[in-house]
């Protein structure tokens, strides 16, 4: 589990910013995403906006960690470093943080799903709704 000292938020949300501006390389486009999810072997997609959106409505077989929980949760503590972790929230900024802090942690293989779940529902695209949360 990594710990992140609080005076380091400023140097955070620099890193942040420029990550938003990011190459394409470290985008997956949605139909992609789709395709790999129906595999045998599909990433691992992380959620992390707040829990009422993910409850809501979030893409099939995806896991919940609100970008705020991404520097100190565990539960991708079973997850190797050089698998693919696919990050989405609703517009971007946040799955940036969350990227910001698993490259931290030392995951080396983290991408954005291009366009994030904005995207992914004005494409009509299955997603998957919390009955038992």
């Amino acid at each position: 589990m990594l710990k992140l000292n609080y005076s380091l938020y400023p140097v955070v949300f620099l890193l942040f910013l420029v990550g938003c501006s990011a190459a394409e390389q470290n985008r997956l486009q949605q139909q992609e995403l789709l395709a790999q999810i129906k595999s045998d072997q599909p990433p691992v997609i992380v959620d992390v906006r707040t829990t009422a959106e993910y409850d809501a409505a979030h893409l099939p077989g995806a896991i919940h960690i609100p970008f705020w929980d991404s520097f100190t949760n565990s539960r991708l503590d079973n997850v190797t470093h050089q698998q693919t972790i696919v990050l989405y929230c609703e517009h971007g900024p946040r799955a940036g943080i969350a990227k910001f802090a698993y490259w931290i942690a030392g995951f080396s293989n983290v991408v954005y799903l291009d366009g994030h779940m904005s995207a992914w529902r004005k494409a009509s695209l299955p997603l998957e709704k919390c009955s038992s949360c």
